[in-house]
């Protein structure tokens, strides 16, 4: 365990010094694109004008023998294109395969200065994290990265989740983690082989009334549990939390209610895989006109959060203060970036 005052002393000689705080970034959209992809990579300068962050996968979902053209393809993306205020992440292979570590090399000495944050797949512990900290330190110093770049990890697996806390808190460059349902679902023997939302067996059924004939049912939330966890885990330590994949493109509704479920549980965003997701994020990670409305008539009312007041005949006070704070906090963040929701919201 590293002594609290050496926490945000660079881990190799000439490394950039750890960051205190993260950048203020709106992030509502990872957006996934398959860098082996030539047709998909040669329009990451558009996409990045249409979402917050442009990932570059190169583990699950691409073929073992297109590893090295994946790697290779999102060097070329990332110095081809100027990303502006988007941000440029990268989903390397998981620590025991054979590719990880020449993902981080390679990509660090090439775009080391571009590169935003590293998504490491299946953490288990802070061990992980502490490996690839101290490999991309090694890495900026030896290739004069003047900024650290972040981590992000993906919770798959069940002693991921059970060792959260201690992942969120295990370096100063922890950016946030996202949820992975599907590789969880396999690590805990859930019987799904869905890509996150719900299903419909996982339900509770409504009491027996007389007269009654068929009960009604109600359908449950696999990963509000999880969710949760993981929230609790990144607001704690100061960082984000993410909802990650949904995988039936066809169905707009479910994948907007999910996404929805995990913003009013504090997320920050989550995974985009289909250009039909990324206005789903947009909208569902932006906070509502009306809402955001609302909560400045109780900061205007209460401007430095003290006493109580009444508003529309419901009591509002610190408490709610610092929750309407929240909320237009986020809508400022949200108007810079985005003129549309400036317009929306009145900024």
């Amino acid at each position: 365990m590293k002594l609290p005052r050496k926490f945000f002393e660079p881990l190799a000689i000439g490394a950039p010094t750890p960051l205190r705080e993260l950048p203020v970034r709106v992030e509502r959209m990872i957006h996934f694109v398959p860098p082996h992809n030539e047709k998909v990579r040669s329009r990451a300068g558009d996409l990045a004008k249409q979402v917050d962050v442009v990932l570059g996968n190169l583990e699950d979902a691409v073929p073992i023998e297109a590893k090295e053209a994946a790697r290779a393809g999102f060097i070329e993306m990332g110095k081809a294109h100027d990303f502006g205020s988007t941000g440029l992440w990268v989903r390397i292979n998981a620590l025991n395969s054979p590719w990880m570590l020449d993902d981080v090399m390679q990509i660090v000495a090439a775009i080391g200065d571009k590169l935003d944050v590293v998504m490491l797949p299946k953490v288990e512990g802070p061990w992980d994290i502490h490996y690839l900290d101290q490999l991309l330190a090694q890495l900026e110093a030896r290739h004069g990265v003047g900024r650290p770049i972040l981590i992000h990890a993906i919770l798959e697996t069940a002693e991921g989740v059970k060792n959260v806390d201690a992942i969120a808190s295990a370096s100063p460059r922890m950016h946030g983690m996202s949820l992975g349902p599907a590789d969880l679902a396999a690590s805990r023997a859930m019987k799904t082989t869905r890509v996150g939302g719900g299903h419909p067996e996982y339900k509770v059924l409504a009491d027996v009334a007389p007269g009654v004939g068929e009960r009604a049912a109600y359908q449950q939330d696999l990963w509000h549990y999880t969710v949760a966890k993981m929230v609790d885990a990144c607001a704690a330590n100061g960082i984000k939390a993410f909802y990650g994949p949904f995988g039936d493109f066809s169905d707009q509704a479910a994948c907007e209610a999910q996404f929805r479920n995990a913003f009013l549980m504090g997320c920050a965003g989550a995974w985009s895989l289909h250009p039909s997701q990324i206005d789903i994020a947009k909208r569902v990670f932006s906070p509502d006109a009306a809402e955001v409305a609302f909560a400045r008539r109780i900061l205007d009312a209460m401007p430095d959060g003290s006493g109580a007041v009444m508003i529309d005949g419901k009591m509002q006070d610190d408490a709610t203060w610092k929750q309407a704070k929240v909320i237009v906090d986020l809508a400022r963040q949200v108007a810079a970036k985005d003129p549309d929701f400036a317009r929306l919201y009145g900024f």
